[in-house]
């Protein structure tokens, strides 16, 4: 199998189990502390806005290969087995990805919140009080 046949898949497998991520959330069967793991990595995987820019020199793709497939993974292990299967054949039928506004939203929170503090403290060591 080539390389670039294999990546294509991990891809959809991803995003696929994102989306059961997403559904997962939601399910009442699926136990608390999985739901959380669950909710924080389907905002952040089909979130439109990255922690790390991609413009960012590897940095920027780091997380979208290293943090948002730990997170899968984790999220996949902590829910049950026959339920995880059930939500992949429902991610499997979706054929749009799910669009996440209020993720979107504190992903731009969050950055904006950490310019602000980095603006103040650059503007306190510029200035300090005498």
């Amino acid at each position: 199998m080539r390389v670039t046949t294999r990546l294509r898949d991990w891809a959809h497998t991803v995003k696929r189990d994102a989306i059961a991520l997403s559904i997962a959330a939601r399910d009442k069967r699926v136990p608390w502390y999985a739901k959380a793991v669950a909710i924080m990595t389907a905002a952040y995987a089909l979130s439109p806005i990255d922690l790390v820019p991609d413009f960012v020199p590897v940095l920027g793709y780091l997380d979208d290969v290293v943090i948002v497939p730990a997170g899968i993974a984790l999220a996949v292990h902590l829910i049950p087995p026959d339920l995880m299967e059930e939500f992949r054949v429902e991610a499997a039928k979706r054929d749009q990805q799910p669009r996440s506004i209020v993720a979107a939203v504190v992903i731009v929170l969050l950055w904006a919140a950490s310019l602000a503090l980095l603006a103040h403290w650059l503007w306190r060591r510029a200035h300090p009080a005498t």
